[in-house]
C-alpha cells in the first residue's frame, strides 16, 4: 500500500521539511522495523535527507542550485521550467531509509525534504513501507 503526503508549496525554489509526515505514516502503520521508501512522482521536484536543525542549510542548498542552475538561461526546452528539470534529476526522485524501534533511522540532525523546483504548486509525495 502507498501513503500520499500533499503538500502545497509557495515558492519556485524551495525545500520543505516532511519529516514529521513521514513520522506520522511510521506510527499510524504501527511499523516497529522496516524500511520506508519515500517517492516524488514529479519531474520538476525532489526528495533529499539532510540536516533540518538550522535551517539556513536549505536555504543555502536551494540558493545554490540557483546560482548553478539558473532559472533563465539558453535551455532547449521551452516551456520555461527546464531549470527545474535538471535540478530535480541532479537531487532525485526517492530516498530509502530504515525504520528501527519504530523511529526514522537518522543521524541526531537528519532529517527528509520534499524539494520544490516550480513552484508554486500541489504535490504529492508516495511513501511506500516495507516492513521487515
Amino acid at each position: 500500500m502507498i501513503e500520499k503526503i500533499r503538500i502545497s508549496t509557495k515558492n519556485r525554489n524551495e525545500l520543505v521539511d516532511i519529516t514529521d509526515e513521514v513520522k506520522k505514516i511510521i506510527e499510524k502503520n504501527k511499523i516497529k522495523s522496516g524500511i520506508i521508501h519515500i517517492f516524488c512522482p514529479h519531474t520538476t521536484a525532489a526528495i533529499t535527507i539532510n540536516e533540518n536543525y538550522d535551517p539556513s542549510v536549505k536555504e543555502d542548498i536551494s540558493n545554490f542550485l540557483t546560482k548553478l542552475i539558473p532559472y533563465r538561461s539558453n535551455y532547449a526546452h521551452t516551456e520555461g521550467n527546464a531549470d527545474a528539470h535538471i535540478k530535480a534529476a541532479i537531487i532525485g526522485s526517492s530516498r530509502t531509509v530504515f525504520v528501527e524501534d519504530g523511529r526514522l533511522a537518522f543521524g541526531t540532525w537528519q532529517g527528509i525534504f520534499f524539494c520544490e523546483f516550480d513552484g508554486p504548486r500541489t504535490r504529492e509525495i508516495w511513501v511506500k513501507i516495507l516492513p521487515g
